[in-house]
């Protein structure tokens, strides 16, 4: 994560996009499959992450 805040909200949701795309590029083939599987698509499972990114407490 980066430690300046993004100016927009729009620039804080590409940022997180952007991050959660590396991290899912970096899973195991059985972690994405069973992202997959619960998520059904590879755009849920990154909605997913990006959601959980943006509304889980700053990290310090």
């Amino acid at each position: 994560m980066t430690d300046t805040l993004p100016d927009t909200p729009d620039a804080a949701l590409l940022d997180a996009a952007l991050q959660m795309v590396e991290v899912w590029n970096r899973l195991s083939a059985d972690k994405q499959a069973m992202l997959l599987k619960r998520f059904g698509t590879q755009e849920n499972a990154l909605a997913a992450l990006v959601t959980t990114q943006l509304l889980s407490p700053a990290q310090s």
